[in-house]
C-alpha cells in the first residue's frame, strides 16, 4: 500500500516538531498512536468477522454436499435393492417353471394309477419346502441299553483285576 521509509518519517517528525512545538508534540504523538491502535483493532475485528462468516458459509456448503451425497447413495441403494428383488423373483419363477417342466414328462410316462399319487406327493413337497429340524438327542439316539438279542450293553470299565 503505502511505502513510507525512514527518511519520510524523519521529515514528518521534523515538520510536526516545528508546527506543534516541543510542548504539544508528545500529546499529539499519544493521540495519533491511540487513533492508529483503534483503527487497527477495528480492522482486525472486521477481518475476523468476515473470516467467521466465510467459514460458516463453507461449513454450510460442505453440509449440503454431504446431504446430497447421502441422498444420492440412498437412491442408488434403493434402486439396487429393487433390481435384486426383481432378479430374485425372475430366478424363482424360472426355477418354478423348470420344476414344472421336469415334473410334467415324468408324470406323462407313468400309468394313470401311479401318476395321481406322484402328483399329490410332488404338490405336497412343493407346499412344505421347510426343512424339518431335529435335535441332537433324536439323531444320536438314546444311550445303549439291554436289547433282547444282544443281552446287556458292553461296559467300558473292567471290574476284574488281574494280579
Amino acid at each position: 500500500m503505502f511505502d513510507i521509509g525512514f527518511s519520510e518519517l524523519l521529515v514528518i517528525a521534523v515538520v510536526a516538531l516545528v508546527v506543534l512545538g516541543p510542548e504539544r508534540l508528545p500529546k499529539a504523538a499519544r493521540f495519533a498512536g491511540l487513533w492508529v491502535r483503534r483503527a487497527r483493532n477495528q480492522w482486525d475485528s472486521v477481518k475476523q468477522e468476515l473470516e467467521r462468516e466465510l467459514q460458516a458459509e463453507e461449513i454450510k456448503r460442505q453440509m449440503q454436499d454431504v446431504r446430497q451425497g447421502m441422498q444420492d447413495t440412498e437412491n442408488q441403494l434403493r434402486a439396487s435393492g429393487e433390481a435384486i428383488r426383481r432378479e430374485a423373483q425372475q430366478a424363482q419363477q424360472q426355477g418354478d417353471d423348470l420344476a414344472q417342466e421336469v415334473r410334467a414328462p415324468a408324470q406323462a410316462d407313468l400309468p394313470p394309477h401311479l401318476a395321481e399319487p406322484l402328483a399329490a406327493a410332488t404338490a405336497a413337497q412343493a407346499h412344505d419346502s421347510a426343512p424339518v429340524a431335529t435335535t441332537d438327542a433324536a439323531v444320536q439316539g438314546a444311550a445303549p441299553a439291554e436289547t433282547p438279542e444282544a443281552g446287556p450293553a458292553p461296559s467300558t470299565q473292567s471290574t476284574e483285576r488281574h494280579p
